[in-house]
């Protein structure tokens, strides 16, 4: 390169130096923007990527940083763990993953589709077979006979939002620039894969100096442009009962504060998505609770007759709308205010394509003087307090023989500092908590629920924990969770870090198996007890899994208990110890759970010789009638 001061490294010493040199700013802060490096090595990238990491740890000063590295156990724990850094971090921070090829890259394949679901920045380095093709086949490499030009990382194109395989040092750059307007993009980000075959990561190449000079990338707010603000003005002013549903767009932007303040100057009541959970504090006069298939009878009752509803930041999942049964005025109309035209336009809404703080801040000037009728908010006001009735009630109940895990959600609610984070993911667990849980900021609640991904929880409190270190991270896990990536927890504790898992024991899998019962299905699978096929129908002796002493084998503290006594006393000795520790408590598999006010689209066999199934059918009908699109 003529006249270009140039620096020769490998492609994967290259990586690793322009990784430590990229800053974000955001409202006038800047910061590192890649935190470390997760990184499980094989073949396929140990001598190539893992060699910079490496040579960056013991000699981080010719880079310009250090890029600190963390060993997990399994690559999909690395991900989920990644994504939920990123998201306790409003997306402001990440960490980058890296694989060998083969079964270790398809590992972090669910982890990337989480991500994208959850519009999450990932950074994945897998590693690939040789560009050359010299050896060829390589170990672990699946062959195609149509074709020489595919690995298994093809599977990661239709879960990222920017997938490239750098078959030549020349590429890295431009697609490394490539990258990064996708992670640091507030609308379309996601899993970004780079697959890196294993030689070019090996490979050196001049690269010019001026691609490591430090990088600042702007996280853009963009504005509510003036006609599009008229006519969410014109529609507002027109409703009679409007109700918000409030998503994780809100959180992103930090726009929360924007949001209470439009909802006192309004009166318009607040609902909140799983990921919106938060994003308005539970005793603002204007919080309703959780809307949809999980929500409750506050937000639901509301949503029922509502006449607008104001999505912000929201991507209408099927449990938002209730598999679209959830509003159910024949005139609702919607005022969509999302940073993505695709979301924005979603059940015919009128689009307000725009950043949601300043969506929300040019709203309430333009709507200054208008408020509700005094009769929505007197209704407003009862719906609240008759669910903090029955939320105080089921929070209390004294369930036995077994204690109700609704009983545990209570008193971990109450027990938990305004800084301390709760996650949960999958199963019946994610239901309770949007029905019940009372977030007091939008830093609290950490549910995954876009991919409603089982084991996203263990190595959630990983990337939670490293995002907020002074904060008490409690990850919520069910045994059936547990059972399906458990491994993190060595990483937890080799890195010292001071989680506090939750392990509620029932025995099965207790969201799949109400919900198989309630659709005619007979818990069919569902029960973790001896013998095979329909064995599992029924109740019967429990297999002997010790989850307790599994985790005390991976070098947790763990503490058992029986009663909500024991329970609470545990959560204190927990909270003053300095190291991962996990409370393991025996609920009930069959509940009870909160009153349901909504429904969930889950079909029904058509025909069956099941006496069962004919019922659930002929429910399923019923509920399938109200069913409609919202045009």
């Amino acid at each position: 390169m003529t006249n270009v001061e140039t620096v020769r490294l490998t492609v994967g010493q290259a990586i690793v130096r322009f990784l430590v040199n990229q800053y974000i700013e955001h409202d006038g802060q800047e910061h590192r923007f890649v935190s470390g490096a997760f990184g499980i090595f094989g073949h396929g990238n140990v001598c190539g990527i893992g060699q910079a990491i490496l040579q960056n740890e013991i000699d981080p000063e010719p880079d310009g940083g250090s890029l600190p590295y963390i060993m997990p156990r399994n690559e999909q724990g690395m991900v989920n763990a990644a994504a939920a850094y990123a998201k306790a971090t409003n997306r402001q921070r990440i960490y980058m993953c890296t694989s060998s090829i083969g079964p270790g890259a398809l590992n972090m394949v669910t982890g990337a589709a989480l991500a994208t679901t959850n519009r999450l920045p990932v950074l994945l380095f897998p590693g690939d077979i040789f560009a050359t093709r010299t050896p060829d086949p390589v170990l672990q490499q699946v062959e195609n006979a149509q074709t020489l030009d595919i690995s298994v990382n093809d599977a990661f194109r239709p879960v990222s939002v920017f997938f490239d395989r750098i078959n030549r040092p020349e590429q890295l750059i431009p697609s490394l620039m490539q990258a990064f307007r996708a992670l640091t993009d507030p609308a379309d980000t996601g899993a970004v894969t780079l697959a890196l075959p294993q030689d070019v990561q090996a490979e050196a190449f001049d690269f010019p100096v001026k691609a490591f000079m430090r990088r600042v990338w702007h996280i853009r707010r963009s504005p509510l442009d003036r006609a599009s603000l008229n006519r969410a003005v014109a529609a507002i002013k027109v409703a009679k009962q409007p109700l918000i549903v409030a998503g994780g767009g809100v959180k992103y932007s930090e726009a929360s504060q924007a949001l209470r303040d439009f909802a006192a100057a309004t009166g318009i009541p607040v609902s909140d998505t799983q990921a919106g959970k938060g994003a308005i504090n539970f005793d603002h006069p204007q919080a309703v609770g959780g809307v949809g298939s999980t929500g409750c009878d506050s937000a639901n009752h509301l949503a029922d007759e509502a006449d607008l509803i104001i999505g912000v930041g929201t991507r209408y999942s099927d449990f938002t709308t209730a598999s679209r049964t959830a509003f159910k005025n024949p005139d609702v109309s919607f005022v969509n205010i999302n940073i993505k035209a695709f979301d924005a336009i979603k059940n015919a809404g009128e689009m307000l394509v725009a950043d949601a703080r300043e969506a929300l801040t040019d709203l309430t000037k333009a709507l200054e003087g208008w408020h509700v009728c005094d009769e929505y908010t007197q209704k407003i006001t009862q719906e609240k307090a008759a669910w903090e009735k029955v939320t105080r009630e089921l929070y209390h109940l004294d369930h036995k023989p077994l204690p109700s895990q609704l009983e545990v959600f209570g008193a971990l609610n109450e027990m938990m500092d305004d800084d301390d984070i709760v996650i949960n993911a999958a199963g019946s667990m994610p239901g309770d908590l949007q029905a019940l849980w009372q977030a007091k900021n939008p830093k609290q609640y950490h549910v995954e629920y876009a991919f409603s991904t089982m084991g996203y929880e263990i190595p959630a409190g990983m990337g939670v924990k490293l995002a907020y270190p002074e904060s008490e991270v409690v990850s919520i896990v069910g045994d059936g969770t547990y059972q399906m990536l458990p491994m993190e927890l060595a990483t937890v504790v080799q890195e010292r870090l001071k989680v506090i898992y939750v392990l509620l024991q029932n025995h099965g899998f207790a969201s799949i198996g109400a919900l198989s019962e309630s659709h005619g299905s007979q818990r069919f699978g569902t029960r973790y007890t001896m013998g095979g096929g329909a064995a599992h129908n029924e109740p019967g002796e429990y297999i002997p899994v010790d989850i307790a002493k599994n985790a005390q084998s991976w070098g947790l503290d763990v503490l058992c208990v029986s009663t909500m006594d024991e329970f609470r006393e545990a959560f204190r000795k927990a909270k003053a110890s300095d190291r991962a520790t996990m409370i393991h408590i025996e609920t009930d598999l069959y509940g009870p759970n909160p009153p349901s006010s909504s429904w969930w689209d889950v079909a029904v066999a058509e025909v069956s010789r099941l006496d069962s199934t004919q019922q659930a059918r002929k429910e399923y009908e019923k509920k399938k009638a109200i069913q409609r699109l919202y045009l």
